[in-house]
């Protein structure tokens, strides 16, 4: 059993150092960040789905901290460690081990210590040439490693925001649509109480409670909300904070003031989440689309039209790339372009590698000022596994 193990490791191993080798030749630097991180960090940008498998603990000082769940993050702090004011573009590569709960009966495509090999690209503020880059040298790597039939998968979250900031909706609703987007029962579910009015349920006595905060007052409104917690008997536990609770309560307060969503809104919100198919096809439905929306929307699928020219141009090859409105990655930090490659014999909930734009990540974790960023990753059990032909098990674990 041991030779086993031993044999499987190097064999990851090697299939990293290709990759290594590859985002190293073109001018990325190799670094290490720490496997254990403070875990405000991750909890504040990764969302409530990762967040909740994320392996948290408190040390005997009492800070919290936790088992790095990806390696984007450590990689964000250790760049402003070295750059405090983000001011010099910098290029990152990286291999090295990551944890997430993995629910029992999970394959060793998902264990629960995995390895990325992967690369960051901080300051580029040739944003879609710097999309079309981290592509292509992703593609190239995993040919390098020996990786044959997969296929490219791409989704815009940018062109979603572009559609919510051009109709009519309060902010609020545009922060919930975002949230849920890549989870589509609950997106679907939230626009239609968004168009009936109806507000979130509640019981009588929180419902009360709920309408004696003030939506223009924070501070006041986190006062009450702890209040009436410790009233209660509840205790902070789990993944959410007060100031996060107290913020959700106050959007259904206000929600419960506020006019429905236009039947005409959400059935054009729909129908741009139907947008799906060849990646080289879909533009001419995105422009249609966007000629009802207004120009916050044409200037978002110019921006899309312009890097599928780019991704062509680094020598891509879209005749198989396919393109999914709906698809989002689920890790929340991302903000526009994102990818993943997949195999058929993994299937799409266990992609070989991901990755997309995040521009508010470096801010989130102490930047003076959002920072162009993109990245990606690979899988390398996964990797491994589609090489050897093995098969995967449903995984909704973030990057790759």
């Amino acid at each position: 059993m041991a030779a086993e193990t031993a044999k499987a490791f190097a064999a990851l191993e090697r299939q990293a150092q290709v990759l290594m080798s590859a985002f190293i030749a073109a001018g990325h630097e190799a670094v290490s960040p720490a496997v254990i991180q403070p875990a405000r960090y991750f909890l504040d940008v990764i969302g409530e789905g990762l967040r909740a498998r994320t392996y948290v603990f408190t040390d005997p000082d009492g800070d919290e901290l936790c088992l790095r769940p990806d390696l984007t993050v450590p990689t964000c702090r250790l760049h402003l460690e070295r750059d405090a004011g983000a001011q010099q573009p910098a290029k990152y590569c990286y291999n090295g081990a990551a944890f997430r709960f993995q629910p029992q009966g999970s394959d060793s495509t998902h264990p629960r210590e995995f390895r990325q090999a992967g690369i960051e690209n901080f300051g580029d503020t040739e944003r879609e040439a710097a999309d079309a880059e981290t592509v292509a040298l992703i593609l190239s790597a995993l040919r390098a490693a020996g990786l044959q039939g997969s296929q490219l998968r791409i989704g815009d979250l940018g062109l979603f925001r572009a559609l919510l900031k051009s109709v009519a909706m309060p902010e609020r609703w545009r922060q919930l649509l975002m949230h849920r987007f890549w989870r589509p029962d609950a997106f679907r579910a939230e626009l239609k109480r968004l168009v009936s009015g109806t507000g979130q349920a509640l019981d009588p006595k929180r419902r009360d409670f709920v309408a004696t905060l003030d939506e223009t007052d924070r501070e006041a409104a986190q006062a009450q909300v702890a209040a009436y917690l410790d009233d209660q008997g509840i205790e902070l536990t789990g993944s959410r904070s007060l100031a996060e609770i107290t913020e959700s309560l106050l959007w259904v307060a206000a929600d419960a003031k506020a006019a429905p969503l236009s039947p005409e809104t959400a059935a054009m919100i729909e129908r741009y989440v139907t947008v799906g198919g060849p990646a080289l096809r879909v533009t001419e439905d995105l422009r249609t689309l966007a000629k009802a929306a207004g120009p916050d929307m044409t200037r978002a699928v110019d921006t899309f039209a312009e890097r599928l020219k780019l991704l062509s141009a680094t020598g891509v090859d879209l005749k198989t790339a396919e393109f999914s409105a709906e698809f989002g990655r689920n890790l929340e930090y991302y903000t526009g372009f994102v990818f993943e490659v997949v195999l058929p014999k993994l299937g799409r909930a266990s992609p070989v590698a991901g990755g997309g734009r995040y521009d508010r990540l470096l801010k989130a974790v102490g930047a003076p000022r959002d920072i162009a960023a993109v990245g990606a990753a690979v899988h390398t059990e996964r990797l491994l596994a589609a090489i050897n032909g093995g098969s995967g098990a449903a995984d909704n674990g973030g990057r790759a």
